[in-house]
This record gives structure tokens, C-alpha cells and sequence, in this order.
């Protein structure tokens, strides 16, 4: 098969994404806005976002600045390069993803005003959606091909000639390589260029959203017992902000690293694989299968954004869609996957049937040609469960969450403890479904199995980011129709599609971090070849002894990480949001007129608290997750780096799981007290705000879990691989352990 041709495929894959979603924001602009109190809330709005996230993009181009140039003196210029692509490729999906969502929100309320249809009013929400999830896997794609053409072809790390085999060349020499890593490196520092962009957007969106969310929450709903979204509450507008810079570029930026992460740990990879094959005489893998398997996750990628493509089309051209926007919104996901299934399947057998059963063998292909995508379908499976897990735990449709609304009847003690034994049930069988997705793609095609799994998760991560962005620009429709006094009909169509959205996000956070767990064993293993001595038994075999004493204690280390990170952020949300209820406190008591709705809150001041809080809390957690890692293992070398990568990775798993579950059940089982569901408790009967209020605080406790620590966390453990890998080559040779005689042995290294 032409490898040439399969390129262009990856290409015109997308050109054709990033086309439609420039389509789809045309489409969508176009819309009426609806009346003049509409447009105004939506520029407040507009306006609070763009200038969020143009502070928070200075703050991250100067750090992004010193690490480019400090990978440029330490590691090499090609690195450096990498990483400012993967960082410009992020950003600008984030930044566009949540550009469409502050046009998207209002004409969706319009909509909804207008036609007073679901089904009408979900096309329009979906296809602003679509923007981003199409800007996520098209950027993605496009900077991959671009480090591609210009390390792996224009300056022949990969060097394809007229028969189409491929070749390691550095320095004339075949089949060896030395620091750094060439091609692999380099593919690390585009995957960490990403992986930095989604830190910040993530934690500090995150931060953004929970501190304005919480202080809205807090006083308007428990204290002045004001409905949600009330045009009286002053930290409204920073709310609907709130869920632009953290769900929509947060989100983004988020789903875009781990689609990156996942497609570069299986290339980086097979390369590790193929150059430790080469230069310790073991039956070596071939040039020709090398490019192959260094393609095959690139173009199984482009296959799947293409699948997108016709996935997402479908709600979108269909002439009437129903009043179920679940139904409609997993049609477009399953046609999605669907469709890159086949499609897949197709370019597997197309791209490895030339292979011989021995040479696949020597790579531990077991399954024969197929072997690639068989894995890939075992991460889409697992994916599919892990999300059906989360939704089982998280919507009020099922008892887990119906349980915690039964439980506020009781108060916000109850409340809490339930939803806390809710999340911590909840990580068993995602991570049962996990060790036996990781256990069958192992056993079929080995690690680049597992890496192939993991890319399998996110191959069609275009229709899942588009189906979880629908759900915040939902979200924000219900807050601009609240604000602007539209019909109560208008305001049930809109939480309608709300409620969908916070079951489909929590579906997207089980493909997330099920996808960082194999993405990161993926690049751990690259970790462990690519500091080769540090980790070689009998000359060819790779082992990292837990038992080893700086290999234990790293990892003891490394389990605690992700609490620390997780418990910063928490205070940062708390402070933050602290600020803001005092601030809304204040405005409620010096002017009494803003409750009796004689006078407009001042919305400008509740957006400055949240987005100064938010900038400078954010700063420390991300410094602290980058430079662990590279400080460790300067001072302790690579073995106790490698135990901090396992500590890390599993209690993280475990962490976001748990926030992440219960904090969307709290979230669902007080939308499930509003919507009259729990039997003896109605609105505007006796009772009914008891049991609210205490919903509320669970919900309220629940928000910097779900939307900030948890999505983070998956972010957390890939970038410290991701860098642990990159500088790797520098610090198993130059570190502490190493400078003074005989202190390594002390430490049983």
C-alpha cells in the first residue's frame, strides 16, 4: 500500500475537519440572537471570557517561552521546535472552541424562545458543539503531520525510499541511535507543547468556573433562596464565564492533549521498540514494519475524524430530530465509531497483510495483520463501558444518584456521605474494565497493544468533545433565558438538554482518564528504553524492580503527588470562592434594591474576583506537576522517576475516577430534586427547601471535584511522563545518585 497516499489521507482528514467546523461557525453565527436584554447578557458574557483567556494565554506563553528554550539548551532544538507547535495547536483549538460557544449559547436560547421545540433548539446547541470537537481532533492532526513532514521526511529521521522502507538514521548510521532520541524525542516535545496548554486552560478554567459557581450557588440559592441563574445575583454572569473558559477551551484544550497523547505514546513507541530490537542483537523488527507501525496510529486517526465527520453530519442534516437529546446525541457518537471501526479494520489488514507471521510475531502481533485494530476496538469497547459505568453513577435515572437525592431529605451531612460512598464505590469496575482492556491488548500485540488501545479510546474524540461542549453552551442558554425573563417552557428546554450534558461529560471523563491510564503505561515503557542501562536486565530484557529502594520510595512519592495537586487546587477554588461570596454578601447587603430587582447587580466585579483568582492559584499546582519529575530525577535518577511515574498513575486513576463520578451524581441528584423526582418534595411546598439547600451543598462540594481536580488529574499523570520521558536522556547519565561514589548503592539502586 502506498504510504504516500495514506499521508494524503491524514491531510485531507484534516483539512476536512477544521473546513466543516469553519462551516459549522459560520452556520451558527448566522443565527438570530434574539432580543436586545439577550445580546447583552451574551456580550457580558463574550466579553468576561475573551478577556480571561487572554490574560491566561500571556501567562502561559511566558512559561511555554522557558521551557521551549530550556528543551532547546538541554535537549535540542527539534524538541523545542515540537513543543511550540503542539502549544500553538492547542491553544488555538481552545481558544476557538470557546469563541462559537459565547455565539452558540444565546442563539440557542433564541431558538428555544422561538421555536419552543427540543428537538430544534438541540441542532443548534450541537452544532456549535460540533466546532469544537472538530477543532480538537483537526489541530491535533494538523500539527502531527507537520512535525511529521519536517523531522520525519524533510529532515530524515524517518527516511522513506522508492521501496518504501524506512530507517533510524542519525549521524549515517542505521539502526542506532544516541541522545537525544531523535524522532521519538521530538514527538514528546509536540505531545508536551499540548500537554502544557491543556494544564493551564484546564486548571485554571477549572479554578474560574467552581470559584464563580460555587459563590452564585452559596448565597443566591441557600441564603436569598433565588432560583439559579437569577438576573439578581451578581455572580450569575461570572457563572455562564465560568463555563466557557472551563468547559468549552478547558475541555478542549483537555480532550485534544490525550487524543495527542494516546496517538504519540504508540509512535514513540514502536520507535523504542525498533531501536532497542536493533542494538542488542534480538530479533529485530523490520524497516518496512517500523513505518508501518510508526503510521499506523497517525492515519487510524485520521480515519476516525473522517468517521466524525459523517457522525456528526447526521443530527445535524436530519430533517427533524426527536425530543430525546440522549438518543440523538449517542446516534452521532455511534455512527462515529462505527465508522472508524470499519474503517480501521480496513487499513490494518491493507497496511500489514505484506508482513510475514514471523516477522509480525517478532512484534508481538499475534492476531496477525489485524492485530492493531483489534487492540484499538479493545479500547473503544473498554471506553464505551468505562462511560456507560460513569453514566450509570452519575444520572438520575439510576438508583446511585436517586439514592443521594433521598438522602437530602436528611440534610448536607447525609447528602455529602452519600455522594462520597457513591464516587469511592464507583472506581472498581471502571478500573476492572481498565485491567482487562490493558490485560487483552498486551496479550494480542504487546505494549504497542496497549499504546494501540489507548488511541483506540480517543480515535473518535471529534463527536465526544462535540457531544460534551453541547453541554455548557446548553447550560449557558438556561442562564442568558433566566436573565433575560423568557418563558418558564423555554428555560425546561434548555435544562433539558442541560441534564444530557452532564451525563454526556461524564461519559467524556471516563474516556479521558481510561485513555491517559494506557496512554501513560505507553509512555512509561518508552521511559523505561529510552533510559536504557538504567533499566536493562541480561543485555535485552527491560525491568524496574518495585522493590528496589529508590524505585519504592519514588513510588510512595509518586502516589501522594496527585493529592497534593488535587488538595491545591481545592484551596484555590475555595479561595476564590470565598471572595466571591463575600463579594455578593456585600452587594446584597449594601443595596437592597438588587434583590427587589429595582437595580442591576454589578456583574463586572464578581468576573474580576474569579478571573484574578483563578490566574494567580493556578500558577504553583501546574509549576509543581512540570518540575517534579525533573527535579527528581536529577537529584535521584531515572529508577526513582519511574516509581514516582507508577505511584502516580495509579492513585490518579483511582482520584479522578472518584471525583468525577460523585461530583456529577451530587450535580444530578439536586437537578433531580428540582425536577420534582423525589416522591414528598415539590417546589413551593413545605419542606422543599430543607432539602434543597442541602442538595445545593453537595452539589456545591461536588464542583471543584468534577470539573476541576478530576479532569486534571488525567492531564497530571501524561504530562509527567511525557516530560520524565523527554528528559530522560539527560538526567539517567548527570544526576546526583550518579556524582557521588558509592551513595547509589546506599540507596539499593
Amino acid at each position: 500500500m502506498d504510504l504516500n497516499l495514506l499521508t494524503i489521507i491524514v491531510m485531507f482528514a484534516s483539512v476536512l475537519g477544521l473546513g466543516y467546523a469553519a462551516l459549522n461557525f459560520y452556520l451558527t453565527k448566522k443565527l438570530k440572537e434574539g432580543n436586545e436584554r439577550m445580546q447583552y447578557i451574551a456580550a457580558k458574557i463574550r466579553e468576561g471570557a475573551g478577556a480571561f483567556i487572554k490574560y491566561e494565554y500571556k501567562i502561559v506563553a511566558i512559561i511555554g517561552s522557558i521551557v521551549a528554550v530550556v528543551l532547546v539548551l538541554v535537549i535540542s532544538w527539534e524538541a523545542g521546535i515540537a513543543f511550540v507547535i503542539g502549544a500553538v495547536m492547542s491553544a488555538t483549538a481552545g481558544f476557538v472552541g470557546m469563541k462559537i460557544a459565547t455565539y452558540a449559547n444565546v442563539r440557542v436560547t433564541n431558538a428555544a424562545n422561538e421555536t419552543r421545540n427540543t428537538g430544534k433548539t438541540l441542532k443548534v446547541a450541537f452544532r456549535g458543539g460540533s466546532v469544537m470537537g472538530l477543532c480538537v481532533a483537526g489541530f491535533a492532526l494538523l500539527g502531527a503531520i507537520i512535525v511529521y513532514c519536517i523531522f520525519g521526511w524533510g529532515l530524515h529521521m524517518i527516511n522513506v525510499n522508492g521501496n518504501g522502507l524506512a530507517e533510524i538514521v542519525v549521524e549515517n548510521k542505521h539502526f542506532l541511535t544516541k541522545q537525544p532520541y531523535n524522532l521519538s524525542i521530538i514527538l514528546s516535545g509536540y505531545a508536551l507543547g499540548c500537554s502544557i496548554i491543556a494544564l493551564f486552560n484546564r486548571v485554571g478554567g477549572g479554578i474560574y468556573t467552581k470559584a464563580a459557581d460555587m459563590g452564585a450557588d452559596l448565597v443566591g440559592k441557600t441564603e436569598a433562596h433565588i432560583p439559579e441563574d437569577d438576573p439578581r445575583n451578581p455572580a450569575t454572569i461570572a457563572d455562564n464565564v465560568g463555563d466557557n473558559v472551563g468547559d468549552v477551551a478547558g475541555l478542549g484544550a483537555d480532550l485534544l492533549e490525550s487524543y495527542v497523547g494516546a496517538i504519540m505514546a504508540t509512535v514513540i513507541l514502536a520507535i523504542e521498540l525498533f531501536v532497542h530490537t536493533s542494538v542488542n542483537n534480538i530479533p529485530a523488527l523490520t524497516p518496512s514494519l517500523l513505518q508501518k507501525m510508526v503510521l499506523f496510529p497517525v492515519i487510524f486517526a485520521g480515519i476516525g475524524l473522517i468517521g466524525c465527520v459523517i457522525g456528526i453530519s447526521f443530527p445535524l442534516i436530519k430533517r427533524k430530530l426527536s425530543d430525546n437529546p440522549h438518543l440523538e446525541l449517542n446516534l452521532a457518537t455511534w455512527i462515529s465509531a462505527g465508522v472508524t471501526l470499519i474503517g480501521g479494520c480496513v487499513l490494518s489488514v491493507l497496511l500489514f497483510k505484506d508482513e510475514t507471521s514471523e516477522t509480525l510475531r517478532t512484534a508481538k502481533m499475534i492476531a496477525g495483520p489485524v492485530t492493531p485494530w483489534v487492540c484499538a476496538a479493545i479500547g473503544i469497547v473498554a471506553g464505551i463501558v468505562i462511560g456507560m459505568l460513569s453514566e450509570y453513577y452519575t444520572s438520575y435515572d439510576h438508583k446511585p444518584t436517586k439514592n443521594i437525592s433521598a438522602a437530602s431529605k436528611e440534610g448536607a451531612a447525609l447528602t455529602i456521605t452519600q455522594g462520597m460512598a457513591t464516587g469511592m464505590i464507583s472506581t472498581m469496575l471502571p478500573v476492572v474494565v481498565l485491567g482487562v482492556a490493558i490485560f487483552a491488548s498486551f496479550a494480542v500485540g504487546g505494549m504497542f497493544g496497549v499504546g494501540c488501545g489507548a488511541m483506540g479510546m480517543l480515535s473518535f474524540v471529534a463527536a465526544t468533545v462535540s457531544v460534551d461542549t453541547y453541554g455548557p453552551i446548553s447550560d449557558n442558554a438556561g442562564g442568558i433565558a433566566e436573565m433575560s425573563g423568557l418563558d418558564e417552557e423555554v428555560r425546561e428546554i434548555t435544562d433539558k438538554l442541560d441534564s444530557v450534558g452532564n451525563t454526556t461529560a461524564a461519559i467524556g471523563k471516563g474516556f479521558a482518564i481510561g485513555s491517559a491510564a494506557l496512554a501513560t503505561m505507553s509512555m512509561m515503557s518508552s521511559y523505561l528504553y529510552a533510559a536504557g542501562e538504567a533499566f536493562m536486565q541480561d543485555g535485552a530484557n527491560l525491568l524496574l524492580n518495585i522493590i528496589r529502594g529508590d524505585v519504592i520510595v519514588g513510588a510512595i512519592v509518586g502516589a501522594a503527588i496527585p493529592f497534593l495537586f488535587s488538595g491545591m487546587l481545592i484551596n484555590a477554588v475555595a479561595k476564590a470562592a470565598r471572595q466571591m461570596v463575600e463579594e455578593v454578601r456585600r452587594q446584597f447587603r449594601e443595596n437592597p434594591k438588587i434583590l427587589s430587582g429595582e437595580e442591576d447587580p454589578d456583574s463586572t466585579r464578581c468576573v474580576k474576583i474569579s478571573s484574578q483568582g483563578a490566574l494567580k492559584q493556578m500558577i504553583v499546582p501546574s509549576v509543581i506537576a512540570i518540575s517534579i519529575p525533573v527535579v527528581c530525577g536529577f537529584v535521584f535518577g531515572p529508577g526513582f522517576v519511574g516509581g514516582i511515574l507508577i505511584g502516580a498513575t495509579l492513585s490518579a486513576i483511582m482520584l479522578a475516577i472518584y471525583t468525577g463520578n460523585a461530583g456529577g451524581a451530587w450535580d444530578n441528584a439536586k437537578k433531580y430534586i428540582e425536577s420534582g423526582g423525589v416522591e414528598g418534595v415539590k417546589k413551593g411546598e413545605e419542606g422543599y427547601d430543607a432539602v434543597h439547600d442541602a442538595a445545593v451543598v453537595g452539589d456545591t462540594v461536588g464542583d471543584p471535584l468534577k470539573d476541576t481536580v478530576g479532569p486534571s488529574l488525567d492531564i497530571l499523570i501524561k504530562i509527567m511522563s511525557t516530560i520524565s520521558l523527554v528528559c530522560v536522556v539527560v538526567f539517567s547519565d548527570f544526576n546526583l545518585m550518579n556524582a557521588i561514589p558509592g551513595l547509589a548503592k546506599i540507596f539499593g539502586m
